[in-house]
């Protein structure tokens, strides 16, 4: 017997609050107490119009953190695997391209036999 089991499965997440899972909960949470630092760090230098555009600016790495994948990478599994193939383990790819034809003329006897004519 053979029970199927749609691929969609393995991309479910449990909600916890507001549909949100724990960790797009906590990063969203996280996002709105740095806007709330923010606007209240720069209340008295800046006005209304351009704080408001500062909190959204600076709150929203913190909120996409918790929505962000690639490749089924959340945001710090790939920001470390980016900054170790970037600059801890960087390697510089060179093409090098390989004749095999005339790899395989050098150890013949027709390369002798041409060279006679």
């Amino acid at each position: 017997m053979e029970v199927r089991i749609n691929k969609e499965v393995r991309n479910y997440q449990e909600s916890i609050f507001f549909g949100l899972s724990l960790r797009q909960f906590l990063f969203a949470l996280l996002a709105v107490v740095v806007a709330v630092a923010v606007y209240f760090g720069l209340k008295p230098i800046l006005g209304s119009g351009e704080i408001g555009w500062v909190c959204v600016l600076s709150a929203f790495p913190f909120a996409m953190g918790g929505f962000f994948t690639y490749n089924g990478m959340n945001l710090e599994q790939f920001l470390c695997a980016f900054i170790r193939s970037e600059f801890l383990l960087p390697k510089k790819l060179v093409f090098k391209s390989e004749n095999l034809y005339v790899k395989a003329m050098e150890h013949s006897s027709i390369k002798e036999a041409l060279k006679l004519d």
